[in-house]
């Protein structure tokens, strides 16, 4: 069954975050649309550098959370600092929540849903530099390669990539979790 996912990031998300997942999907036979605040395209942080710039497919103000099955949120430092005091992206996600639709979110990728208000008694992981922050906006924080909540798919850093890409698989093949709150 085709399915369709937004991966939302601006500039400066981490490269393989993005990619990596992005091929996962889309080897399923599924589509994968990069959702972004800008036009055009998106540069990416590879490592310790500028990386390669991504196709925006749709903007963020074209967007909306019911033309998807999902919503994957790749860390890198910039790209969820940015998203997280954007309200159009915070209403974005939020959707999902509402939508009860499975969200993914990878190593920096959790502020953001810090800022949607989806973090409270949830199971969760991310990279250990954030975890304070998680833990303080009332998530259940453990340092696993991956944390699957009712439908919240999380893991810590582009190592965890394999199981990562496995679990979001996972959950958007089971598809709505109606007792995922907001």
């Amino acid at each position: 069954m085709s399915k369709k996912i937004a991966i939302l990031a601006t500039h400066g998300f981490e490269e393989s975050e993005l990619s990596s997942p992005k091929e996962y999907l889309e080897q399923q036979g599924w589509t994968a649309h990069i959702v972004s605040p800008q036009d055009g395209s998106i540069k990416a942080w590879a490592e310790k550098n500028w990386g390669k710039e991504y196709k925006v497919d749709v903007t963020l103000d074209e967007a909306s959370a019911s033309d998807y099955d999902a919503l994957v949120l790749p860390g890198g430092v910039i790209n969820p600092d940015k998203l997280r005091t954007n309200q159009a992206a915070i209403s974005f996600v939020q959707e999902f929540f509402k939508q009860h639709k499975p969200v993914a979110a990878i190593c920096h990728g959790p502020q953001i849903l810090i800022s949607a208000g989806a973090t409270e008694g949830r199971k969760m992981t991310s990279v250990e530099s954030i975890s304070i922050d998680l833990k303080n906006a009332g998530a259940i924080w453990e340092d696993s390669e991956v944390v699957v909540d009712n439908g919240l798919v999380t893991s810590r850093t582009p190592e965890d990539l394999p199981a990562f890409n496995a679990k979001m698989v996972e959950e958007i093949n089971e598809g709505k979790h109606e007792d995922q709150n907001l």
